[in-house]
C-alpha cells in the first residue's frame, strides 16, 4: 500500500497508548471511558489494524475499520511534525478501503481531528452526547461514491446511530467549523 502504512502489531499498540496526543487520549479516557492501551490492542485484534510512520521512522497513529465499517484513528505528535505527509498518507489508506460506508464518532473538543476527517471527505452528521461523561460527540459518515447506491446509503446510516438515551440532537452539518472560521 505505502511505505508509511503497515499491519499493526502490538508493540505499535504500546508506542501510539504512549505518546497519545492530548486530545486523543482524552477522547479515549473522557469520553469513551476506555484506558488507551487497552482501546489500542483491542483494535488491533478485533479489526483490520494499520498503524502510520512518518519519514524519521516514528509512528504516527493507528486506526482501523471494523465489521460493519467502523473507522478509528488515534494519532501521536509525529502527526504535528509531518502534517502533509500523514494527512496523504491517512487519505491513501482511507481511499484503499472496500466498505460501501465509513462511519464512527468524535468528541467535539478533538479539533485536529476535525479537521483530519474534512480533508478526508468525511461529512458530518449530527451532534448528540454520549459516553460516561455525557460529553458533546458528533456522528461522521464517508461513503464511496456510486450513483446507484443511494438508497442503501439511507439503510446504513439509519443503522448506525446512537441509542436515543445517549443523544441529544442537533443539527451538525453546518455548524461544525475548522479552527479559525
Amino acid at each position: 500500500m505505502s511505505n508509511y502504512i503497515h499491519p499493526a502489531t502490538v508493540e505499535a499498540a504500546l508506542r501510539v497508548a504512549s505518546n497519545l496526543l492530548p486530545d486523543d487520549y482524552r477522547e479515549v479516557t473522557e469520553g469513551h471511558g476506555h484506558d488507551p492501551l487497552n482501546a489500542l490492542v483491542v483494535g488491533f485484534h478485533n479489526c483490520d489494524s494499520v498503524y502510520f510512520e512518518v519519514p524519521n521512522g516514528e509512528i504516527a497513529g493507528m486506526a482501523g475499520v471494523h465489521n460493519g465499517g467502523q473507522i478509528w484513528m488515534l494519532c501521536t505528535p509525529a502527526i504535528i511534525e509531518y502534517p502533509h505527509t500523514f494527512a496523504r498518507e491517512a487519505k491513501r489508506y482511507v481511499k484503499s478501503r472496500k466498505e460501501k460506508l465509513l462511519w464512527n464518532i468524535v468528541d467535539e473538543r478533538n479539533i485536529v481531528h476535525i479537521k483530519l476527517l474534512r480533508f478526508l471527505g468525511f461529512k458530518f452528521l449530527r451532534r448528540f452526547t454520549y459516553g460516561p461523561n455525557n460529553l458533546s460527540f458528533i456522528e461522521f459518515c464517508r461513503v464511496q461514491s456510486s450513483s446507484n447506491r443511494t438508497s442503501d446509503v439511507s439503510r446504513r446510516l439509519s443503522s448506525v446511530s446512537v441509542p436515543s438515551e445517549q443523544r441529544k440532537r442537533t443539527d451538525v452539518s453546518t455548524s461544525v467549523k475548522s479552527p479559525g472560521t
